[in-house]
């Protein structure tokens, strides 16, 4: 008997359809073809040992099993559920009438239970596309999957629950989720707070600036300063996730298998902070068979890499191109990916090795050439992406012990969203442009010239510090950002010198 049953399989974020054809005749043999990995091909002593736990016998009949489309890999343990189903509907173990109706995905156990895997949001998104009925998979995934309104889920925990409800012995509990409700619920659910900051006002406004932008920041200031404690909280300052964001964002995070057990959407903007070990491919995303990198991981969020002047050069190198483009494509000889990585990079450094280089409370102890070799492991062109170079210094005694309450997160937030709603109006007919820190040299001429006092403002801090025409852009972009917090239309001189400002490394008494 040939009974026909239905999987997915993962593509970049998005799912591709996978038909099961099983064909049961008489014989013994058993065959599985269309490009299965090794962990699928051992799925046979799985669904054997998972079905003797419920009184079944794997059918002793000749099954010949197709995974098509046959050109495109299958991966993982996930297809355990429809290979067993399909193979007691082949042997006519089960009904096979209402099979081909749902959609199915899970990695067995050898009792029978059924393991959560990766990438459910997408493969339930192509689900309603297809125009299945439902989805069965495994009960701690039904959360993330009952995201998508119009599709019936059920989640199980193991695989008697399914065979029952296809001998209609017994009927599945459907997950019914109400994701505005539960997005909206988790956006209360920021964990740091700037009314805890204690201090430096000039780095909490070169943040606010670079959140209402969506500018690149790099923090250089002695250890202790406090850079990664401002960093932290910077997601909170940043505007709520959309709905849209929020879907996009969940998407990565369920096929890196990063969402959490009976998780649904993702409603705070991410902030990932890999380690300086980290790799290349581990960065950007790759491996044999490609999956996202952090950088796609921070997507829609903040990008905060800690002591950067640490990380293997290549690994920052690697972070030029999707800094610009917002996006990294990963090719390989038998596919090509495209990720998203729309993110916030947030960087921290050491001035100097020992970390008090202009540190006015401690004397360096460096040589101008080790301070100016350890500032030469950020690249010129990577530093002239980072929009905002803003210096941090340690925080003076009579400001760590005050009382007096800082500014909270949520008046901070407030100017943020009320700059970022300047730009989505100022940009509703560019295509991909959504914040100043996107703007092109079109938009810049457009939107972002200066007077002529802030021109031959510019014109002199260019000869002085022998700027790049990227550091020109730059600087404009964040004169445009500080423009609309200031809620003004033109770009003014005291706008321009306020960029100027965040362009730290560019000073001449920087390693002299």
């Amino acid at each position: 008997m040939l009974v026909k049953v239905y999987a997915a399989a993962l593509q970049g974020v998005n799912a591709t359809l996978i038909t099961i054809e099983v064909n049961c005749s008489k014989g013994i043999k058993f065959f599985l073809v269309g490009l299965p990995d090794v962990s699928i091909k051992e799925s046979h002593e799985r669904i054997t040992s998972a079905l003797e736990c419920y009184g079944m016998k794997f059918p002793r009949k000749q099954i010949v099993i197709n995974m098509a489309p046959a050109d495109i890999r299958k991966e993982g343990a996930a297809y355990d559920l429809p290979l067993a189903i399909g193979v007691l509907a082949g042997a006519e173990k089960i009904k096979s009438e209402k099979v081909g109706d749902y959609l199915m995905m899970g990695e067995l156990s050898l009792d029978g239970s059924l393991k959560p895997v990766r990438g459910v949001l997408p493969i339930a998104i192509k689900a309603k596309e297809d125009g299945f009925k439902g989805m069965i998979l495994p009960q701690a995934n039904a959360r993330e999957a009952a995201v998508v309104n119009g599709l019936e889920v059920y989640g199980v925990e193991n695989i008697g629950e399914v065979i029952r409800f296809f001998n209609e012995k017994t009927g599945l509990e459907r997950t019914i989720l109400d994701p505005r409700a539960e997005f909206y619920a988790g956006q209360a659910a920021l964990e740091w707070d700037f009314s805890e900051v204690k201090g430096q006002e000039n780095v909490k406004r070169a943040l606010e600036v670079a959140c209402a932008g969506g500018h690149n920041l790099l923090f250089v200031g002695a250890p202790g300063a406090g850079k990664s404690m401002l960093a932290k909280r910077i997601p909170s300052i940043l505007p709520p996730l959309s709905l849209s964001e929020s879907l996009e964002t969940t998407k990565i995070h369920s096929v890196a298998g990063k969402i959490n057990r009976n998780g649904s959407l993702i409603a705070v903007r991410p902030f990932r902070s890999p380690h300086h070990t980290i790799s290349s491919v581990a960065m950007v995303g790759g491996g044999s068979f490609p999956q996202p990198g952090e950088i796609s991981l921070a997507h829609n969020g903040v990008l905060f890499l800690d002591e950067i002047a640490e990380f293997n050069k290549n690994v920052l190198e690697v972070l030029r191109q999707p800094l610009e483009d917002r996006k990294i494509t990963i090719s390989r000889a038998k596919t090509t990916v495209e990720y998203p990585a729309g993110f916030m990079l947030i960087a921290s450094m050491n001035p100097c090795p020992c970390g008090h280089y202009n540190n006015p409370y401690k004397a360096c102890v460096c040589m101008p050439q080790q301070v100016q070799k350890y500032l030469n492991r950020l690249s010129g062109p990577l530093l002239d992406r980072i929009d905002i170079q803003i210096e941090i210094v340690p925080v003076p005694f009579e400001a760590i012990s005050s009382t007096r309450p800082s500014e909270s997160s949520e008046k901070i937030r407030e100017r943020v969203i009320a700059a970022r709603q300047v730009q989505e109006e100022r940009f509703a007919g560019e295509q991909g442009i959504y914040c100043n820190a996107q703007m092109h040299t079109r938009l810049l001429h457009k939107h972002a010239q200066p007077d002529a006092a802030g021109l031959l403002q510019l014109k002199n801090a260019m000869e002085r510090l022998s700027l790049s025409a990227r550091a020109y852009d730059r600087i404009l972009r964040v004169a445009r950002t500080i423009a609309d917090l200031d809620k003004s239309e033109n770009v003014l001189a005291h706008h321009i010198a306020e960029a100027i400002s965040y362009r730290n490394l560019d000073r001449e008494n920087w390693a002299g």
